[in-house]
């Protein structure tokens, strides 16, 4: 019986010295703009992980009258922002690139402030994370503009869902403090 010889993994090679490694791919994006947009989408990404950690942060911590109500709300958020981290790093991945999600990476490279590890009251929870939400969403929108200008359709109309999504979620948090 004839072996079939095992095929090589393909080793990704940067485009220039300041780019991301990208794998070969018959996508038809250029080289350059996939280089682009995968650095781009993994900057998203390492916010979006962050995003995610402090809505289980707020989730796991919060205290007071409207406890339920927060305590399910902050999981329904993170549950979404699961979705979005997801739906990135898949991009990522689908234009040749590596999406680097892990803890050590995101920590360096995250934008969001930094959320404050004692906070308990729910009203200090509902604005810590309105203003990540926020600054996320903000992050997103200026994402879309890139993409438009990098000519990649498909990972603006991405950043288009999540933008839209952020914008769902903030107004959910923001009603606990308006009224």
């Amino acid at each position: 019986m004839a072996r079939t010889p095992t095929p090589r993994a393909r080793t990704p090679r940067p485009t220039s010295p300041d780019s991301p490694l990208l794998f070969s791919t018959k996508n038809d994006l250029p080289e350059e703009t996939r280089a682009n947009v995968v650095t781009l989408l993994n900057q998203r990404l390492a916010d979006c992980i962050d995003l995610q950690s402090q809505c289980k942060q707020a989730h796991w911590n919060v205290k007071g009258p409207n406890f339920i109500a927060l305590h399910t709300l902050f999981d329904e958020v993170s549950g979404d922002v699961e979705k979005y981290v997801d739906t990135l790093a898949e991009r990522v991945v689908q234009l040749g690139g590596i999406a680097d999600g892990t803890v050590r990476s995101v920590a360096a490279r995250t934008q969001l402030l930094d959320y404050p590890p004692t906070l308990s009251a729910g009203a200090q929870h509902v604005a810590a994370l309105s203003d990540s939400l926020s600054q996320f969403g903000r992050t997103v929108r200026m994402g879309i503009e890139a993409m438009a200008e990098l000519e990649d359709a498909d990972s603006a109309d991405i950043l288009t869902e999540i933008s839209r999504g952020l914008d769902k979620w903030l107004w959910f948090v923001e009603a606990h403090q308006q009224g």
